[in-house]
């Protein structure tokens, strides 16, 4: 028998049921480093002699944790991996503990509830039954794939034999977890138990087992599916679609989606023996990848931005129950939605009937979507959305914990709705603004409160958009900005904290950038040229089209929201100055630098775009910035302003600033972030290239103070400002 604190642990139980558990008592969730492994290699042992000498029937594995089985392998391990053979070596060695697993000699069960991913999962699979939960926490998923890697202890070769080969691709190249529902459904779990009765049901299946059949019996399936998961011209032809979207998608950057189909595809008609050995090379090889390290970097950002208390540490959070929305646009609308979806208690307010409704019905849209996609079912849709009242009167705002604004951006008008709420919320509620661009410091003026006052800044589309940057005025209190942080993470979001400034932190960095895409048309190089660039480079779409998708209004305002605070630097480039002349606004009135359909898809570079320009842009020249120079202007221009950021203070640490550049901007996270890619640089050669830049196109491109002094200590980014591993 085990002591009852180490992880995990064997016990028989009356009915010869054996219990291994997992359940670290160091940690939240059960993760398997070496020490868990070879822990679970013993109870396997001694499992593997009772069920030999009669005393074990079945085994189950189930958790001990309230909601979580097991989160997945040592990410800091896998980390450390030198060099392929040893990554390779360590896949092998998993595999073969699961490969005891399999080879069971009595009915082996996982207990499923909560958390299974990546290992856990695996584990899962080496199993002959899985049972889950229907917790809502319970979710299932090998997210190997969005650390460059893929899974390596047998659940590439076991997947696709389990549910076949177009369920298991889903799984594997998006590496989302998955619902108990359509786990059941596609035949990765035998039953979905209801919670409160799980452990009872676990214990009556393991004897169940006893009698059942041998094999796993799939869902009725349709004779194309059929067609394409049991034949070999099938499953070719899968695979060869598979890649097929994963270039379109990624552009072949992401080595790890790529490697997984290759070696799906060398593994047909190949033994499982024969397949693990390709998975276990195919599992070193990756993770000695650019791709992986920065990957696992950002893994470590995320994962340190959800902790409010690393990120806030002289604050203590209070908890959001009810939540007040002022301002019912798609903002305000979208803001309620994501709070209600959270089973968050939403009060929404405007000054007129139709905006109140118009906020409602793009709340109810967004649950609609949620339906279509089976991310909710119906009655739960139709339950959070009677968690949102809205109406013209402040009724129901005096028990709200927290109040966001997001009504119009004008000072006057945030300053006058911001002390009107104060007066009618309770003395212990926080205000918070929505705004993309005006000072917090001078909202805050407005207050009788301040220290109960601080920005809370989401991303359009609020539903999709993962980062909220989170304002600290200079009289904000610890523990406001603590609530705020901690609600952003009980909404599903990826927290920024950031001092107040002009553009805060996401918008400061794109000024320079959307503005230089200006620049580059002045000098002759078109539209999809600079755009394609910045694709190729890895953004998800280029400068000019973001400004579309903004708003060319809306830029234009935040462009001279910048200028004006940072002088000629920022001064606005000459054809964006022209497109003030025009009645362009970008993807919502259907004309920007691209035209787009009634639906808002874009439909190609729009034509007239140039000629209402007028002299801004050249007709001909013999010097066109090529592909290499609209990269690196693009760019440097980002790098310039990030480090000036750091010297003001905007953000703490270099980490911080690259994940709230990847969530909050798609900057390619297989780059690791935007201040990752300029250590890959040295300092000096940084000032080089901005000096040239400053030679030929002027002093905005002046190295920033503080790349200079990293390029005298011979530092970057990250040695000098941390927030990374």
């Amino acid at each position: 028998m085990d002591r009852i604190d180490s992880s995990p642990r064997l016990a028989v139980d009356a009915d010869g049921v054996g219990w291994i558990t997992f359940d670290d008592p160091e940690r939240s969730l059960n993760v398997l480093d070496a020490g868990v492994m070879a822990r679970f290699g013993e109870c396997l042992d001694r499992a593997r002699q009772e069920a030999v000498a009669g005393r074990l029937r079945a085994l189950v594995i189930e958790s001990g944790k309230p909601d979580s089985f097991i989160a997945g392998a040592d990410i800091d391990a896998i980390a450390e991996i030198e060099g392929p053979d040893d990554g390779e070596a360590k896949s092998r060695a998993g595999q073969e503990l699961y490969l005891e697993l399999e080879s069971f000699p009595a009915p082996t069960v996982a207990a499923i509830h909560g958390l299974c991913l990546g290992g856990g999962l695996e584990m899962a699979l080496a199993c002959r039954y899985r049972l889950c939960s229907d917790h809502p926490r319970t979710r299932l998923g090998l997210p190997e794939v969005q650390l460059g890697i893929l899974p390596g202890w047998g659940g590439t070769t076991r997947l696709p034999r389990l549910i076949g080969l177009q369920a298991a691709l889903d799984l594997l190249l998006t590496g989302e977890p998955i619902k108990p529902s359509k786990a059941k459904r596609i035949g990765l779990v035998s039953e979905v138990v209801p919670h409160p009765v799980f452990r009872d049901r676990v214990a009556d299946f393991a004897l169940e087992a006893l009698t059942l059949p041998q094999g796993a019996s799939r869902p009725e399936r349709s004779f194309f599916t059929r067609l394409l998961d049991d034949t070999v011209p099938g499953r070719l032809t899968v695979l060869a679609t598979a890649r097929k979207r994963v270039l379109e998608k990624t552009g072949g950057r992401y080595p790890a989606p790529l490697k997984i189909i290759a070696v799906l595809r060398k593994a047909l008609g190949r033994s499982v023996g024969e397949a693990m050995a390709l998975e276990a090379r195919a599992f070193g090889e990756l993770t000695s990848t650019p791709t992986h390290a920065n990957l696992v970097h950002l893994f470590h950002l995320r994962e340190a931005a959800r902790k409010t208390a690393v990120a806030v540490p002289d604050g203590t959070p209070a908890e959001v129950e009810r939540l007040g929305v002022v301002g019912a646009g798609v903002m305000g609308g979208g803001i309620a939605q994501l709070a209600a979806f959270r089973d968050v208690s939403v009060r929404m307010k405007d000054i007129r009937d139709d905006a109140v409704a118009g906020g409602l019905r793009h709340a109810q849209g967004l649950f609609d979507k949620a339906v279509e996609r089976r991310k909710l079912r119906p009655e739960e849709a139709e339950r959070k959305m009677a968690l949102i009242q809205g109406g013209l009167e402040w009724n129901g705002f005096h028990s709200a914990d927290l109040v966001i604004e997001a009504v119009v951006e004008r000072m006057d008008v945030k300053k006058a709705v911001l002390a009107e709420a104060e007066g009618v919320v309770g003395p212990d509620a926080l205000l918070a603004t929505n705004t993309s661009s005006l000072s917090v410091d001078e909202m805050a003026e407005a207050l009788d409160r301040p220290e109960q006052f601080c920005g809370v800044h989401f991303f359009n589309p609020v539903h999709k958009m993962p980062l909220v940057e989170i304002i600290r005025g200079a009289r904000t209190s610890a523990d406001t900005v603590a609530t705020a942080h901690a609600f952003a993470v009980a909404l599903g979001k990826v927290p920024v904290v950031c001092a107040d400034g002009p553009g805060f932190l996401v918008n400061r960095i794109l000024g320079p950038y959307m503005n230089e895409a200006g620049h580059l048309l002045a000098d002759g190089a078109s539209i999809e040229a600079i755009d394609r660039a910045a694709t190729d480079f890895g953004m998800p779409m280029g400068p000019l089209r973001l400004m579309d998708e903004v708003g060319l209004d809306i830029a234009r305002h935040a462009g001279a929201t910048l200028h004006e605070a940072f002088g000629e630097r920022l001064a606005p480039a000459t054809p964006l100055e022209a497109l003030a002349d025009t009645e362009r606004l970008g993807r919502k009135n259907g004309r920007g630098f691209y035209r787009y359909d009634e639906r808002g898809k874009e439909s190609g570079v729009d034509p007239d775009v140039l000629a209402e320009l007028g002299n801004a842009v050249p007709r001909h020249g013999d010097e066109v910035p090529d592909n290499d120079e609209i990269r690196q202007r693009l760019v440097l221009a980002m790098v310039n302003e990030a480090a000036r950021i750091l010297d003001d203070g905007i953000v703490r640490d270099a980490g911080s600033l690259d994940l709230a550049m990847i969530m909050g901007t798609g900057f390619p996270p297989y780059r690791g972030g935007l201040l990752r890619f300029a250590d890959a640089h040295h300092p000096r050669s940084l000032v080089d290239m901005l000096e040239n830049l400053a030679a030929r196109h002027g002093p905005r491109f002046t190295p920033a103070p503080l790349i200079r002094r990293l390029a005298e200590e011979d530092r970057g980014f990250y040695a000098a400002f941390g927030g990374g591993r």
